[in-house]
């Protein structure tokens, strides 16, 4: 297998093959126009062949340079963007949170702005991918999940109680209130969670009270449910939390006399005792703060 040149003698390459001369490579490295040469003579040497050809006051590549140059500005570019990553790790207000999607979309993608405000140093670092559920302060900061994580060394509260609410865009709820709830189904349909027809505590709604309604569209993602509905495309049973944004801001409303379940319970982890930096605990009691406060704001219609 072939030697991989040095750093250094790559960097003195790339400099002068996209500068087209040595006394400017020179200049943009600050080194003198000797330890240049002295490189490429150096790479020269280490590959077996000619690299550059002068041609008046400057050089040009060979085919052998021209070859070395796209794959040595593909490396740095790679290197510079992984340098680029790794400064962002080093931000002294960096949390890491893994949340699952729908909730991070709905509740807490809303409060971004109020948590910005109260700790306006914070970068929060807000992932989806719920594989990685291993809190250790390194990848992982804390996670929001539907299960505690029986984790050792983790502190594990319950955060959040949701429940499943009929809701509808505002326009149509008005349009709906004008006519008898026995005859709404003439006048929307349903866009449903395609779990949800078969779970359980919710499937029992669709055959049901929520029978006469037409079916509109299924969707795997509450996401895509909620821009549906957001839409005006139908009425839907979706969690309280993921909603609650929509609901805040007036774009959604939840429908009276429909169904309303219990949901699930959402719980939060961090590790025990003093976390590695002062932001990671000011977040995490912001955050169970805002979990007792949606809870005692849930109400009927509310």
């Amino acid at each position: 297998m072939q030697r991989v040149p040095s750093l250094k003698l790559l960097m003195g390459f790339e400099a002068a093959a996209r500068l087209g001369n040595f006394s400017r490579a020179a200049d943009e490295l600050h080194l003198s126009q000797s330890a240049i040469s002295h490189q490429i003579q150096q790479l020269e040497e280490q590959l077996g062949q000619p690299l550059f050809r002068r041609i008046g006051r400057g050089v040009e590549l060979t085919v052998a340079g021209e070859v070395l140059q796209r794959s040595v500005q593909r490396s740095m570019e790679t290197l510079r963007s992984g340098l680029g990553r790794i400064a962002t790790y080093l931000d002294p207000g960096l949390v890491v949170l893994v949340c699952p999607a729908p909730l991070l979309h709905g509740w807490l993608q809303p409060r971004l702005d109020q948590l910005r405000q109260v700790l306006p140093d914070l970068c929060p670092l807000l992932s989806t991918d719920e594989s990685a559920r291993y809190v250790d302060e390194i990848d992982v900061d804390m996670t929001i999940g539907a299960r505690p994580m029986q984790q050792a060394g983790l502190l594990e509260l319950p955060f959040l109680h949701d429940e499943w609410v009929t809701v509808c865009a505002t326009e149509l709820a008005a349009k709906l209130d004008r006519v008898p709830r026995a005859k709404h189904h003439l006048h929307t349909g349903l866009i449903c969670l395609e779990e949800n027809l078969t779970s359980e505590s919710t499937a029992p709604i669709f055959r049901g009270q929520l029978s006469a309604y037409r079916m509109n569209a299924i969707y795997d993602d509450q996401r895509l449910v909620l821009d549906a509905v957001l839409r005006g495309r139908g009425i839907a049973c979706l969690s309280r939390l993921v909603a609650q944004g929509s609901i805040d801001q007036g774009a959604l409303t939840i429908l009276a006399d429909y169904p309303r379940l219990p949901g699930m319970t959402w719980w939060i982890s961090r590790v025990a005792g003093m976390s590695r930096s002062p932001v990671v605990e000011q977040m995490f009691e912001w955050l169970l703060a805002q979990g007792k406060e949606a809870d005692a704001g849930r109400g009927p219609g509310a």
